[in-house]
């Protein structure tokens, strides 16, 4: 009687756990996410696809940093040297907008290899140059921006972008001959591309100045 007994009660432990053993792998479990570690839709920041359609030499993309004058100067300052504060080209330009060292005279620099070493330098005489491009330019800008020349928008930005790059008295007479007297740099640059590559940018907050010096 006993071994029976003890068999009945050993068979109805191995019931009961075993239904409860098979309840819990059955039962659903729901895991409540916390607040902190939930995603919200809609986060992604994308450029805009025309602003990585131009691609440097080097098969890098130019960064892009909007229309107003930060993304102005840095566009700029990329296809001049790739933003980079310590380069000199092969014709003796100097630094991450490649100047030449007469047009930095002009703004009172006359240390090169101090310029080079001095970002903070570099951005005050780009500054300054703008603003003194603006004053010489500012007749050419109020005339001609908004006209299209050769099947391009002039805009204050592109005229200024090539100034920067073939001087004001050339974008003068590039733009008093509407396209025809154009200037090509050595590298292959000119007047016509720079105008189109830059147009568009809103540089409003540089005044212009005549004679303007860092």
């Amino acid at each position: 009687m006993k071994r029976w007994i003890g068999f009945v009660l050993h068979l109805a432990m191995i019931v009961v756990l075993t239904s409860f053993g098979s309840y819990t792998l059955m039962k659903k479990v729901d895991y409540k996410v916390p607040d902190s570690l939930k995603v919200e839709t809609g986060l992604e920041q994308f450029a805009p696809l025309d602003s990585i359609s131009s691609v440097g030499e080097t098969g890098v993309v130019p960064p892009f940093l909007g229309k107003a004058y930060i993304g102005f100067k840095e566009a700029l300052a990329f296809k001049e040297s790739q933003g980079r504060y310590h380069v000199v080209n092969s014709l003796g330009y100097l630094g991450k907008y490649q100047f030449g060292g007469s047009t930095l005279n002009l703004m009172g620099i006359y240390d090169m290899d101090a310029f080079l070493d001095d970002p903070i330098l570099q951005e005050k005489a780009f500054e300054a140059n703008i603003a003194r491009n603006k004053w010489i330019l500012r007749k050419d800008i109020k005339r001609f921006n908004g006209k299209k020349i050769a099947g391009v928008e002039v805009t204050e930005s592109g005229i200024l972008a090539a100034a920067h790059l073939a001087g004001a008295g050339n974008v003068k007479k590039y733009l008093r001959s509407y396209g025809q007297e154009d200037v090509t740099d050595a590298y292959g640059s000119s007047i016509s591309y720079y105008m189109k590559k830059f147009a568009g940018y809103d540089i409003s907050n540089i005044e212009q100045k005549k004679n303007a010096k860092v």
